[in-house]
């Protein structure tokens, strides 16, 4: 995806092929566009690809109304979209013609069928969004504005989630002139945090929900609609599966609470994956599967957070979400994950996203510029944090419960550490108390890694990255965990895959299994093995259900 620069001109040098549009003629159909005729509105859903045979068309700039970026456009030989269009999502840009142009025009379920049957075109279109995608990620042009994301702990929350999720936003600060006119534009009181959408849309009590359905990604499900698979859990073993389910033929629905990548999207480098000699970041990384799967027909939902899980007596899985809607599916693939554990200290609720931090995000990272920042953990995850925030803090404190790294971290990963001297680990030390009222301001540290007594440490931020547990509550018991929650796969109930549980169709993968290796690359290939079991079961399924019609 890297190949191509992010420039709307650099799109043209790798060109479909008349052999290409030539297969798309067979789905499509030409149509005119007449001078200043939109062909997508900002927020429509992409259900159209649009390839131009003559004239111009351009991308507008969905706050100014103008032209989008450098001045470029899109002439004979190129096509509009983004990566949106895999899955019908919101078109994040409007497109708009220029002048009298000739377009030749297929819906969007045909030509994903094309992609799939002639990869070139498949190589060269998903290249094309995606690096789209990227530029808009880059600029400072995105229909979503943050207003006060500096002062204000929902409009913060807001920006992790469009930042993990890979929604373009720009952030302008209460007190700049941008932002009050942009104030006055929308009607909104002087110095008000807000969010806008486009032009003049103000979104009333934003929430990551709201932002969500806005560009698409909330998706909403037909009533009796049956998946052969629901993947709940978008990280890496999710993403895992969501791919080789796509590429197995499945129909398959992924269901995050979150962001898609999980607690590996927030590793800043990933350095003992393999193929990747200098790294790459966890969001990259997971971004990479998830534009995969979607290319293979697999959905994503997010966010979307199970609640409860039912079976039918025909065996189909019917999962309850936190809005009470129901998705159902033949086989289920937990990769829940963990989740780090909420530390029994005062205060400590209230100042969650307001300088308590469970993920070390850019945006996170932006209010720890040139001040003392705490981690508390001994994992890779804690080590990675440490490492990324140190670029951007005067000092990092890292907390280990023991009294060695060895056990708990990779090699690489302690040395570089100990040779940061920006890093500073504190052994058999942990945070006595929280300092703060609306952001946090110091926290307390006891142990051996202090001097005696305690020691006050003035902080913005303190990320908490210790103490996983899993997330199986919903399940109600639907399957067999072990004494911490954790889901027993494989011999420990009797199951021929070593990723079965001891409910039949319902399979685990990835850190959420009894005994998993908690590494990126094992949840990536117990997520890619654990789809042929799925397909297995889902067959059958499928025959039971045909001979019993019968």
């Amino acid at each position: 995806m890297e190949s191509l620069a992010a420039d709307l001109r650099t799109m043209a040098r790798t060109p479909l092929t008349e052999a290409h549009v030539a297969r798309i003629r067979e789905i499509g159909q030409e149509i005119d566009a007449a001078p200043g005729e939109f062909l997508a509105e900002l927020g429509a859903p992409q259900e159209r690809f649009i390839y131009v045979l003559e004239g111009e068309l351009e991308a507008v700039d969905p706050v100014t109304g103008g032209r989008y970026g450098d001045g470029a456009t899109l002439g004979p030989g190129q096509f509009a979209g983004e990566i949106s269009f895999l899955t019908g999502a919101a078109s994040m840009l409007p497109i708009r013609a220029v002048s009298a142009s000739r377009l030749l025009v297929a819906d969007r379920a045909p030509m994903l069928r094309l992609m799939q049957d002639v990869p070139e075109i498949s190589d060269i279109v998903v290249t094309v969004l995606a690096a789209r995608r990227r530029r808009l990620l880059e600029g400072d042009q995105a229909s979503l504005t943050l207003i006060g994301m500096d002062r204000d702990r929902d409009i913060r929350m807001i920006g992790a989630f469009a930042a993990r999720n890979r929604i373009p936003f720009r952030a302008l600060d209460l007190d700049t002139d941008e932002a009050g006119e942009l104030a006055r534009a929308c009607d909104l009181a002087p110095r008000h945090p807000a969010v806008v959408y486009g032009r003049d849309r103000v979104i009333e009590n934003p929430t990551p929900r709201k932002v969500a359905q806005l560009y698409g990604l909330d998706l909403t499900f037909d009533d009796g609609a049956i998946h052969d698979v629901l993947i709940v859990g978008g990280g890496p073993a999710g993403i895992s599966a969501a791919v080789y389910a796509g590429a197995e033929g499945l129909s398959a629905l992924v269901v995050e609470d979150a962001t898609i990548g999980g607690q590996a999207g927030t590793s800043s480098r990933i350095e003992n994956y393999m193929g990747f000699p200098t790294g790459i970041s966890g969001a990259d990384l997971c971004w990479r599967g998830e534009v995969q799967a979607m290319k293979f027909g697999t959905r994503f939902a997010v966010p979307r957070r199970a609640t409860a899980l039912a079976r039918r007596p025909d065996g189909t899985f019917c999962v309850t979400l936190d809005d009470e809607t129901e998705t159902c599916a033949r086989a289920l693939v937990i990769a829940t994950g963990v989740q780090y554990r909420r530390l029994p200290l005062d205060g400590l609720e209230r100042l969650e996203g307001a300088g308590v931090y469970y993920a070390a995000t850019e945006t996170a990272a932006r209010f720890c510029r040139d001040c003392e920042v705490v981690i508390i953990g001994g994992g890779n995850s804690a080590g990675q944090a440490a490492m990324f925030l140190s670029r951007h803090a005067k000092c990092v404190h890292l907390l280990v419960r023991g009294d060695s790294l060895a056990a708990s971290m990779s090699s690489y990963l302690s040395s570089r550490l100990e040779a940061d001297p920006s890093i500073r680990i504190r052994y058999r030390t942990e945070v006595a108390a929280l300092h703060g009222d609306a952001h946090l301001g110091a926290v307390t540290l006891k142990g051996a890694g202090v001097a005696p007594g305690e020691e006050r440490v003035e902080t913005r931020g303190l990320f908490v990255m210790v103490g996983a547990a899993p997330n199986t509550g919903w399940l109600g018991g639907a399957a067999a965990c072990d004494g911490k929650g954790f889901l027993l796969t494989g011999d420990a109930v009797g199951s021929d895959s070593p990723y079965g549980t001891s409910a039949e169709g319902i399979f685990a993968v990835g850190d959420v299994r009894a005994g998993s290796v908690k590494r990126v690359a094992s949840a990536v290939g117990e997520g890619s093995v654990v789809i042929s079991k799925v397909w297995e079961h889902v067959s059958r399924q499928k025959e039971e259900t045909e001979l019993a019609a019968e």
